[in-house]
């Protein structure tokens, strides 16, 4: 999933020089690769001002302390992880669309190992109960994730290709907890199986709720035929 700027994705920071927003994007990318592998209580200022190639007064300069910065890596995760899954999410308006949405996340666990599950609710569980800012943040991010889910599935509403009764609002939010859940328990076992498995029901289920659902059956069967 492509890097959005660090810098651009904190509205309310300060107007940066072209230098300064570069040094602060590597301040945010490093903290946030340090997060991702070690978790944000293992990670130190004193680790990410190594990682990042910078002073402690630089972090300072643009960090007032250790929850802003962990706000900019939310803000960073929430553009790279939903951001750089937008413009598939914008296809999800057909079976064919969520199919290569579950393809793309089954790849992107393979490449990773399957380490480290999902940057943002690692994140989330992680800071949920002893951060209340961060949690309201990660939350927002997971509604805008939600929301795109949402707004394919209304598409084929729309369009008539989801059956009168179907609720993309509860189909999203069904997609969306499926997804995190399946991340966790690729995670742990290493292993893509619980991630396919449940997108693949969850697709099951919305193409049994279309107007031609032999047809998305169909298309299933041969996406379960690829799986190794």
């Amino acid at each position: 999933m492509p890097a959005k700027s660090a810098t651009a994705s904190s509205a309310s920071q300060q107007k940066l020089t072209p230098k300064g927003a570069q040094t602060r994007d590597r301040i945010v990318v490093a903290a946030a690769e340090l997060m991702f592998a070690q978790g944000v209580g293992g990670t130190t200022l004193e680790q990410v001002r190594d990682a990042a190639g910078v002073s402690s007064s630089q972090i300072y300069h643009y960090f007032a302390d250790k929850d802003a910065l962990i706000r900019a890596v939310i803000a960073y995760q929430r553009e790279t992880v939903v951001g750089g899954q937008e413009r598939m999410i914008a296809q999800l308006d057909t079976i064919e669309g969520l199919s290569a949405w579950r393809d793309f996340l089954v790849a992107h666990q393979r490449q990773l190992g399957c380490r480290g599950g999902c940057p943002l609710g690692s994140l989330g569980s992680e800071l949920a109960e002893t951060h209340p800012v961060a949690r309201t943040d990660v939350a927002a991010a997971f509604l805008r994730w939600e929301s795109g889910i949402q707004s394919g599935l209304q598409a084929m509403a729309d369009s008539g290709r989801l059956r009168e009764g179907a609720d993309p609002a509860r189909l999203a939010t069904t997609a969306l907890a499926a997804l995190q859940g399946a991340l966790l328990l690729t995670q742990m076992q290493r292993d893509t199986t619980p991630l396919e498995v449940a997108l693949d029901t969850v697709i099951d289920h919305i193409a049994s709720l279309t107007a031609a659902p032999a047809a998305g059956a169909k298309l299933m069967r041969r996406r379960g035929a690829r799986r190794t």
